[in-house]
Order: C-alpha cells, then sequence, then structure tokens
C-alpha cells in the first residue's frame, strides 16, 4: 500500500464521520425545534406545535437516524 492509498483511506474516513455527525445534528435540530424563552410549556414553537407534537418529531428522527445506522451496517 503506498502512501497515496493511506492518506485517502484516512481522509475518507473523517470525512464520512464529519458527515455523520452533519446529518445527525440536522435530524435532531429538526426533530427537537427551538423552543421560545417567553412561551409557557404547551407550545414548543411559535407554529403552535404542542409537547405531543414535538415528542413525536422526535421520535421520527430517531427512528430515522436507527434506519440509516442500520444501512450503513447492512451495507458493509
Amino acid at each position: 500500500m503506498n502512501l497515496n492509498q493511506i492518506v485517502s483511506m484516512i481522509l475518507n474516513t473523517l470525512m464520512r464521520k464529519a458527515v455523520n455527525k452533519g446529518v445527525n445534528a440536522g435530524m435532531g435540530h429538526l426533530g427537537k425545534g427551538k423552543k421560545p424563552a417567553g412561551t409557557a410549556a404547551k407550545t414548543s414553537a411559535s407554529n403552535g406545535q404542542t409537547v405531543a407534537q414535538s415528542k413525536a418529531g422526535r421520535d421520527l428522527a430517531k427512528r430515522a437516524r436507527q434506519a440509516a445506522q442500520v444501512t450503513r451496517r447492512l451495507g458493509r
């Protein structure tokens, strides 16, 4: 194995990890939403989502992450 292949393998691994972290962060951000500071506990965002809807979104994001993880494992 030459130096070019080793460097390429290391860079591919680092890029894969960075992209996966970015995707997971983005899915988490979409699932959680943002809570305004002065609102009541019943609503979680300015669009009027209830706590149950926010939880459902987080659960959906979690399932999407798990599905992505399973597909990555199957691809190996």
